[in-house]
């Protein structure tokens, strides 16, 4: 799971567990989710400029990479862009599977999944499937739907 710092990447991680105070994750945070007969190991990584350059050694392998934006800090989206098409310009991560999460979806002044798509281009990432879900970590909106999307491209894999 990655994004910038602020994006919510944490409080998904926790289920929901929000707080205003919550300490920017330094490195990373690890947990397993168990969904029907597929577990799942997430990586939360820290977002701050410092960890990004260590973004592509955490994805190397991995069955799907979600990236999480705040829809309500609009004034990042710009750089959520730039850091996801780096990050997905990388050849080791090539063929990975991509959901962008639009978190914050519960606060009133936000973008909409069909303008996030727009602002971080993502029709212009090829070489993977690309998907995006408008989410609210804070209230668990569409959570399941993101477990269940990563649940089938699990069980893609075991075929």
């Amino acid at each position: 799971m990655l994004g910038l710092q602020n994006a919510g990447k944490t409080c998904l991680l926790n289920g929901g567990d929000f707080t205003y105070d919550t300490i920017p994750t330094i490195g990373f945070n690890m947990k397993k989710v168990q969904k029907n007969n597929v577990s799942i190991k997430c990586w939360d990584i820290g977002g701050q400029p410092r960890f990004r350059p260590m973004w592509e050694r955490y994805c190397r392998g991995v069955n799907a990479i979600l990236f999480v934006v705040d829809i309500a800090d609009i004034e990042k989206l710009q750089a959520a862009r730039e850091e996801l098409h780096s990050i997905m310009s990388q050849e080791s991560l090539e063929g990975i599977p991509l959901l962008v999460l639009g978190n914050k979806s519960d606060l009133e002044v936000k973008v909409s999944v069909d303008e996030l798509i727009d602002a971080l281009d993502l029709k212009g990432i090829d070489h993977r499937e690309v998907s995006c879900y408008g989410i609210s970590a804070k209230e668990e909106t569409n959570l399941e739907a993101v477990l269940s999307w990563l649940v089938k491209r699990a069980n893609e894999l075991q075929r």
